[in-house]
């Protein structure tokens, strides 16, 4: 298996065309996708994908393209999926239904609901009980020594703080931790979907309890909200749960992993954050570029449009990928290098426009607060050997890396 440094190193000739399948999930865990994101962007920046299990799509490579198409919701719909899935699977089941899934007025009518939970001044609030979680979680790591940064420390800081912002009980943390281990990172189909099923049903009695007695919380909002009117059905509740759970955790404990598996292949940033902890701010926003763990969004066109003299039909897919964009060469200077002082950093990996990432603040104080509680107790992080990356296309980085932690 190849250095994963490797993935990030520019190619010698970008000239020279690479085979292009980025469909391939062997391709994010052992190959190079910037090869062929690099020539894409030179090249062919509306590259049409032709189908395989996965139907036809376009791809889209250049910052500005995606950011374009971000910004136009009316054109580019969330409505049928945000994901590349395999035709025999159907419509995704969120579909209009969920926060991430709908398009005008639903989605704005959802992301009223909670979006007061997510603002600044709420994230703000919290963060004392953040470092709390963030201090409790590298002590559990320190007593261990070993321990694996993604599962033991980079997993359990946002499941804890998202739990606790749904109203999930404490006693329930470790059990939705498990569940959520399994549905994101097991090998096995079956016990993926099996975990996933058994998240859908904690939430559906969750919510059933949160509605006859609400509480302060996210699951208590949704279990007793009205959309024109009418309250959420019990579906879309436990959808839109579920989705919660998902963003609140999944992309933060890749980024933060990704960014330790960074900042172990380049100690010197690891030292000029130790030396100057008001780089935090701009280390974070750069761990996100760098890693951009939402490998790809997907959107579907309600109406024809032409992008660089390439027609794209209604009803076509046309797919964004994230770390491409945030390597745009002809947007960030020295987009191959990883630099915590980087600034400005417009990067894409948490969206754009309507549907820029809800958790934005609350992900990247998250990062903050765990990089922060490393640095300020002078704890060593030493790599304990190969770190495993994903094999998959929706998402990208470590799926294990081991490590050694020792107290200054």
């Amino acid at each position: 298996m190849p250095d994963p440094s490797s993935l990030v190193k520019p190619s010698m000739n970008p000239s020279v065309k690479p085979s292009i399948n980025l469909v391939d999930p062997a391709l994010y865990s052992h190959g190079d996708p910037f090869e062929q994101w690099r020539w894409l962007r030179a090249h062919d920046p509306v590259h049409w994908h032709e189908p395989s299990e996965l139907p036809g799509f376009w791809s889209l490579t250049r910052y500005h393209d995606i950011r374009t198409a971000y910004r136009d919701a009316e054109a580019f719909s969330s409505a049928q999926g945000i994901l590349l899935r395999p035709a025999e699977h159907g419509a995704d089941p969120g579909g209009g239904r969920t926060l991430a899934l709908t398009d005008a007025p639903r989605h704005k009518q959802l992301r009223g609901l909670v979006d007061g939970w997510f603002a600044v001044r709420s994230v703000r609030a919290l963060e004392a009980e953040m470092r709390d979680i963030a201090r409790g979680v590298v002590d559990r790591a320190l007593e261990s020594g070993s321990c694996d940064f993604v599962a033991d420390v980079a997993a359990r800081v946002p499941l804890y703080v998202i739990c606790k912002m749904m109203g999930v009980p404490e006693s329930d943390w470790e059990y939705l931790y498990d569940l959520t281990s399994q549905a994101f990172a097991a090998g096995d189909p079956a016990t993926r979907r099996f975990a996933h099923l058994n998240i859908l049903g904690y939430f559906e009695t969750l919510a059933a309890e949160k509605a006859d007695e609400p509480g302060d919380d996210l699951v208590s909002v949704l279990a007793t909200a009205e959309l024109d009117g009418e309250p959420l059905s019990a579906d879309d509740v436990i959808l839109n749960c579920d989705n919660l759970l998902v963003g609140g955790t999944e992309n933060t404990r890749i980024a933060a992993s990704g960014g330790m598996l960074t900042f172990l292949e380049r100690p010197e940033q690891w030292a000029a954050l130790r030396e100057d902890p008001s780089l935090l701010p701009s280390a974070v926003e750069e761990v996100l570029r760098w890693t951009s763990t939402a490998t790809h969004i997907m959107r579907t066109a309600t109406r024809p449009t032409e992008i660089h003299g390439r027609r794209i039909e209604a009803g076509d897919r046309v797919v964004f990928w994230l770390p491409s964009a945030n390597r745009d060469e002809t947007v960030f200077e020295d987009p191959d290098v990883f630099d915590v002082r980087r600034t400005p950093n417009r990067h894409l990996s948490l969206g754009f426009g309507e549907h820029f990432c809800l958790g934005s603040m609350l992900a990247k104080v998250e990062l903050r607060l765990l990089y922060a509680e490393l640095l300020e107790r002078g704890v060593h992080v030493e790599q304990d050997g190969e770190a495993k990356l994903l094999d998959s296309i929706v998402v990208n980085g470590p799926q294990t890396l081991p490590v050694r932690l020792k107290a200054a």
